[in-house]
């Protein structure tokens, strides 16, 4: 949302006015879009040489993400000053992430058992001999942490190795702990540290609005690569598999509005209005990590405590994988089905055991849609699937991620929304003023993230 703010009529309210069209975020981005697919598919080859701008783009952002979330999560935490309040709601969070990772899971097999996506196919396993070096060159012979060693990997080494590897998670953790004990000194701690804080944070915020700028460069970018790379020829190999996984999708977001609306009061379609440079951005770049600062300010413009957004929003990026687990399940059941194989209710119910569990540690892994699959096509241990089965996906994982981006980002939203509400530290009030475009008094501790309030 790029908008300009100008005095109100009266003391204490803003009034939003919008940008000329040819300034705004979104219509960049369309174009931006719309003329990547076309470089893409008229010069296939300098479209995919293209793909710097993208990476480019992504770098940037990523250079700040960490010290954002540190500045948000400390200074939320320590306006909040209840150390019971902040454990409630981390505790609510992963409740509610793994409730609702678990039914995207098994509404993935639901839709797969229906639509059977790999009827049809009719691939002979003998031809997959050489599908394991494959998939071990796309995930750079890489694992995924097992359960363990990935709740371990959350505390850090050290503080600066967190920030220094751009370890979201232990920098959320490092980043409570510190907030928890500012707040303990309460009114009698040093302010002149809350204040450096709060500067720091508004110094990267200035950095993210001129970085931002960037941004239908890098949608360019990353289009043009996709489609020149790929090409477009692979929607018809794989036309059924993307129309189920897209049919899933829009189905799983009805569930993801009436889940919001009924535990949160939230109308998504007009969240999806509010959000929509963000949903084209992450679209554009296939990446959500791109928006996270963007995204947290828009929540807690709408009324989401900062404490909330700050918690929610960047565990959620691990823990709430939506999109993703809704991809995985459904890919079980087309890699049995092109095979030729039957997969029974025990076996459907061991696949989501073990996606369950590996799902959680997929963020910043290479190729860890394929490792999860790896891994669960060796639990089920049925002897007609070989885990090099995997690498008939390599034609058509690329083409799901704006599927996957866009149910990540939507999950994580609502997720905020619900968690903010069931905390009571949602202001309904703002929130449906701000999702209907109505005057709205300015946040008194808003950071001034330039491109959204100049």
């Amino acid at each position: 949302m790029n908008v300009t703010i100008e005095p109100a009529a009266e003391p204490g309210t803003q009034v939003v006015r919008k940008p000329s069209r040819y300034r705004s975020l979104f219509v960049q981005l369309l174009v931006a879009i719309v003329a990547g697919i076309v470089v893409g598919k008229v010069w296939p080859g300098f479209g995919a040489d293209l793909k710097p701008l993208a990476d480019g783009f992504i770098k940037l952002i990523k250079m700040v993400i960490a010290p954002i979330i540190f500045c948000t999560v400390v200074l939320g935490i320590a306006h909040v000053g209840d150390m019971k309040a902040v454990g409630r709601i981390g505790v609510k969070a992963l409740i509610y992430f793994e409730v609702i990772t678990t039914f995207a899971l098994l509404f993935g097999l639901v839709v797969g058992n229906l639509v059977k996506p790999g009827a049809g196919f009719h691939v002979d396993a003998r031809t997959l001999a050489s599908g394991a070096d494959k998939i071990a060159q796309k995930t750079k012979n890489g694992e995924l942490p097992h359960t363990v060693d990935f709740l371990l990997n959350i505390i850090p080494t050290s503080v600066i190795s967190a920030f220094a590897e751009n370890a979201l998670l232990q920098v959320l953790f490092f980043a409570v702990l510190f907030g928890l004990a500012l707040a303990k000194f309460g009114e009698h701690g040093p302010p002149v540290i809350l204040e450096a804080v709060d500067h720091i944070g508004r110094i990267f915020f200035t950095i993210i609005g001129w970085i931002m700028k960037l941004a239908p460069i890098g949608a360019f970018g990353a289009m043009a690569y996709i489609v020149g790379q790929y090409g477009l020829s692979a929607l018809g190999s794989y036309g059924k598999l993307i129309a189920c996984c897209y049919l899933a999708a829009l189905l799983f977001l009805v569930v993801l509005a009436v889940v919001v609306r009924v535990f949160a009061g939230v109308n998504l379609w007009k969240l999806v209005k509010y959000i929509k440079d963000e949903l084209f951005l992450a679209l554009g770049t296939a990446s959500t990590e791109v928006v996270l600062p963007r995204i947290m300010i828009k929540l807690t413009e709408a009324g989401c405590s900062r404490a909330t957004t700050g918690l929610v929003v960047p565990t959620g990026y691990s823990f709430n994988l939506d999109g993703a687990t809704l991809y995985l399940s459904i890919c079980v059941l087309f890699l049995a089905q092109a095979l030729g194989v039957d997969l029974s209710l025990g076996e459907q119910i061991t696949a989501v055991g073990v996606l369950m569990l590996t799902s959680k540690g997929m963020a910043g892994v290479p190729g860890s849609s394929f490792l999860a699959l790896s891994a669960t096509i060796s639990a089920i241990g049925h002897g007609s699937i070989p885990v090099a089965a995997v690498a008939l996906l390599l034609g058509a994982d690329r083409l799901m991620d704006s599927m996957r981006v866009t149910v990540n980002l939507l999950g994580n939203c609502v997720a905020t929304f619900v968690v903010a509400k069931w905390e009571g530290q949602l202001d309904s009030e703002r929130m449906r003023k701000v999702l209907d475009g109505e005057e709205v008094r300015p946040l008194e501790d808003a950071e001034p993230i330039a491109g959204f309030a100049e």
